[in-house]
């Protein structure tokens, strides 16, 4: 479950970063999609970590 939500949330960040690359004057949204991106990839890390140590 938490890995569907995850994923989906990757999926979702990636889409808005392409968009802002795509749309002109939009270079912040890429900006914003990249870094929720990467913070959302390094929770599923920790999270991941964390259930391998239980």
């Amino acid at each position: 479950m938490l890995w569907k939500v995850i994923g989906g949330l990757l999926v979702l960040w990636l889409v808005v970063s392409v968009a802002g690359v795509l749309i002109k004057g939009l270079f912040w949204l890429a900006v914003i999609g990249g870094l929720l991106f990467v913070a959302t990839a390094a929770l599923g890390w920790a999270k991941d970590k964390k259930e391998i140590k239980s």
